[in-house]
């Protein structure tokens, strides 16, 4: 299926997200990972960062999503103790509002339950609500806000957290967005 056929089947109401791999980040993958940050970021991380990051294997985790050989979204996530930082998720944006940020998240919540996390967090945008609505569907809520975060803009950043993540009711939370994702809801 090609690219065209897939978003003719978004448009006719079907699923692209039976369609995605998340698989690890690798350094082949950097220069389509670089064109969607370098779109979606007026500061956007060098190259040399995600060398550095992806060369840090023991805390650090990124993935990337694939339709076929396309990169269409990545995630990173930086593990200190039992909290699980997630550093970046970012979907290229002709790819966006199909559940690859969902299917991103769902896969770095699951790997930081697995490397023995007991929290996560991160920072987003004050003005990025459709991102904010994803974490808060995991569970994330606003504990903070950091002022000026962004300093290419200015704007603040919202420090969103989510506990206990290695209880039962965040693992039937994760379940029930898994199959919210299979249904196509």
């Amino acid at each position: 299926m090609n690219v065209g056929e897939l978003f003719d089947r978004a448009d006719q109401g079907g699923d692209i997200v039976g369609a995605v791999r998340v698989v690890p980040m690798r350094r082949r993958q950097l220069r389509s990972v670089m064109r969607i940050e370098e779109e979606c970021y007026p500061r956007p991380w060098s190259a040399t960062l995600f060398l550095s990051e992806l060369a840090q294997r023991t805390s650090r985790r990124y993935t990337v999503a694939t339709i076929g050989p396309l990169v269409v979204g990545y995630c990173g996530l930086m593990v200190v103790q039992d909290e699980g930082h997630v550093t970046t998720l970012t979907v290229d944006p002709e790819w966006q509002r199909h559940g690859i940020g969902t299917v991103l998240l769902l896969d770095m919540a699951r790997a930081a339950l697995g490397l023995g996390c007991r929290h996560m967090t991160l920072e987003v945008r004050a003005s990025n609500s459709a991102a904010q609505v994803l974490y808060r569907r995991f569970g994330f809520a606003p504990a903070g806000v950091r002022r000026n975060y962004y300093a290419e803009t200015g704007e603040d950043a919202i420090v969103m957290w989510v506990h206990d993540i290695d209880g039962e009711s965040y693992t039937q939370r994760l379940a029930s967005i898994e199959a919210r994702l299979r249904s196509g809801s």
